[in-house]
């Protein structure tokens, strides 16, 4: 490969004290391209089917994208994968900040972890050097303490580190992996995999510099890049995102149907209402709190913000402005409309490494059970989840966080909750566990699809057909549809994989992610060969499920999510979304087999690099 790449990955198992450095050889970064795609690879070869996911035989991988550090312009995501301990499946999550370019700058494409230690510890990486400390003084601290010890403990200012607080040490299944304080890696409980193996962080500083297959080639890509954001039609837009961040929009959200409300059982122009909404857009946050504005790692759009909240009840310092996602989970999901308290269970969720979705959604389970007898004051240790309690929503919040109480019951999730306390499954909005995310398919149907079948359920930055689909008169039309979502969502993968913000959308480029590969690795991807790589980076993790006895056909839609019964007033009354024909025709434009969900040999003989694959489903 011209650049983009190492073209070095390190193996480090905690149970024996290895360390291993292994070649990312061109053959397997052009099929798989990095990320997941490279994270996928690796763990379906090295892992066998049925480890605990909570054992030291799972693997946690940290995987850059072929972007990162290279100056591409919004590249500065990189994705942490494992079995998930949630489901038992596979588990990708995503984040940004400044971890993916620096573990880059250090000399690794990827970092992948076996093992378990008998104390706690972390990986700290220098310039190619890397070494297993001692991290027993950091185990207790909080995402914030920890990130500062280990800028103490090395002397190295400029330090990045993917991290756990202690919902991680506690392995609650909706621990994320954190960055940069609140960047978060945060769905499938990835955080638990560290806590498990008492990992408590993966600390980088790198110096060295990342080659590029044509630096001037890369220039004028992101010339255009800059010169689309600044001048093109979607300039308007991406002007307010870069001031407002993803919850610019989030009444407006709450009122079309997009996002949730009352856990899923709601409607947001009912039971919410416009003054309650419009009082969790960023732009009325950002009026009180905001005190500057932050970027992620060459990102000209920097839509994240520094709040502080001077008084009231929760009073903080320095923290975050919360995203859409958590505005929506702990907003509208609860029927709350206080600000502060959404900031605070954000700044909670942050500094001990929770997933602000699940914990959110999880909260709000438990309300809806609570609402109806399901359980009572006293299990819940005089707590009142009422709607719109947000008191109570802030307290059940610090009770998750510390594990006590009925939040300790809570941290398992809702699905594993319900399980334990032997009821409220009827209440359940999840897909095998993982609580849905912030967006309605009943408003963009395409979402169905992508929660349903995705080898990581419950995810709304994967799929490709819901962009835009809200405001598309043939949204409702479910046949035919594979083709379209099949080029749709092989575009949205090689972004994904390339380390490519989602939100670099709002240039308003088309391909973005294919115009800054070649110049950064020499690679010219047309559309045949982006549909190929969709095929083998969801093929692998799609038999890696498989191989664990998992089938996105053996499961079920949550009812409320897709219409059933549809809703009897709204925006959205009346939709019911067909999911099922959404994902038997996204099956076949795959080559994936709609009975037994094989995808075909003679596709996976066809595209290359899936001989493990080949042999698990089909044998020798």
């Amino acid at each position: 490969m011209k650049g983009g790449y190492t073209g070095k990955m390190l193996f480090v198992n905690l149970t024996s004290g290895s360390i291993e450095e292994k070649e990312l050889t061109d053959d397997v970064a052009s099929k798989f391209i990095g990320g997941y795609g490279i994270g996928a690879k690796v763990l379906y070869e090295m892992m066998k089917p049925g480890v605990d996911p909570l054992g030291p035989d799972n693997v946690i991988g940290f995987i850059t994208g072929p972007l990162n550090g290279t100056g591409a312009f919004i590249g500065g995501r990189y994705i942490v994968v494992c079995k998930s301990p949630v489901n038992g499946g596979w588990n990708d999550a995503n984040s940004g900040g400044f971890f993916g370019p620096e573990l880059k700058k250090a000399g690794y494409d990827a970092v992948f972890v076996s093992g378990a230690s008998d104390k706690p510890v972390y990986i700290w990486i220098n310039d190619g050097k890397a070494e297993i400390r001692d991290a027993s003084k950091l185990w207790g601290k909080d995402t914030v303490e920890t990130l500062e010890a280990l800028i103490e403990e090395t002397g190295e200012r400029r330090l990045r580190a993917s991290l756990i607080g202690p919902a991680g040490e506690r392995l609650s299944m909706m621990a994320a992996v954190m960055n940069e304080e609140h960047r978060a890696a945060g769905r499938g409980g990835p955080g638990a995999v560290m806590g498990s193996k008492k990992l408590k962080a993966v600390a980088v500083r790198g110096t060295m510099e990342v080659p590029v297959a044509d630096p001037e080639k890369l220039r004028e890509a992101n010339r255009a890049i800059r010169e689309a954001a600044q001048n093109g039609p979607m300039a308007p837009v991406i002007k307010a995102f870069g001031q407002l961040g993803t919850g610019m929009g989030t009444g407006a959200s709450a009122l079309s149907g997009d996002t949730p409300v009352k856990n899923w059982g709601g409607v947001g122009v009912v039971d919410f209402g416009e003054e309650k909404a419009h009082k969790l857009d960023a732009a009325v946050m950002d009026q009180k709190y905001r005190t500057k504005k932050y970027a992620c790692a060459n990102c000209i759009i920097g839509c994240g913000a520094d709040y502080e909240v001077k008084e009231g009840k929760w009073p903080l310092k320095k923290t975050f402005r919360p995203e859409y996602e958590t505005a929506g989970s702990f907003g509208t999901m609860l029927l709350n409309d206080n600000a502060e308290s959404i900031i605070k269970c954000n700044d909670i969720c942050n500094r001990y490494g929770l997933d602000t979705i699940s914990t959110g959604c999880t909260i709000a389970w438990a309300t809806e059970c609570y609402e109806n007898g399901l359980i009572t004051k006293e299990e819940t240790g005089g707590i009142e989840l009422t709607w719109g309690n947000a008191d109570a929503i802030v307290d059940m919040c610090q009770a998750i966080a510390d594990d006590k109480g009925f939040g300790k019951i809570l941290a398992l999730g809702s699905a594993a909750a319900a399980a334990k306390l032997g009821k409220g499954a009827e209440y359940l909005v999840t897909v095998r566990g993982i609580e849905l995310p912030m967006h309605d398919p009943k408003l963009a149907p395409g979402y169905a699809r992508t929660y349903y079948t995705d080898p990581t359920p419950g995810r709304h930055v994967k799929g490709g057909t819901q962009t835009n689909q809200a405001r598309r008169p043939d949204k409702y039309v479910y046949e035919g549809t594979g083709d379209k979502d099949l080029k749709m969502t092989s575009g949205n993968e090689i972004l994904q994989l390339a380390g490519l913000c989602l939100m670099s959308a709002f240039t308003g480029m088309r391909d973005m992610a294919v115009q800054l590969m070649e110049p950064v690795t020499g690679m010219k991807i047309d559309e045949a060969q982006q549909i190929a790589i969709l095929k083998r980076t969801m093929g692998i993790r799609h038999a890696f499920n498989l191989r664990e006895g998992l089938n996105p056909f053996d499961i079920k839609m949550p009812k409320r999510a897709v219409g059933e019964p549809p809703q009897a007033e709204g925006p959205l009354k009346g939709v019911t979304v067909d999911y099922k024909l959404l994902a038997e025709n996204f099956f076949e434009a795959m080559e994936w087999d709609v009975e037994t969900g094989k995808p075909k040999k003679e596709s996976l003989e066809a595209l290359g690099g899936m001989e493990a694959v080949i042999r698990d489903l089909y044998g020798k």
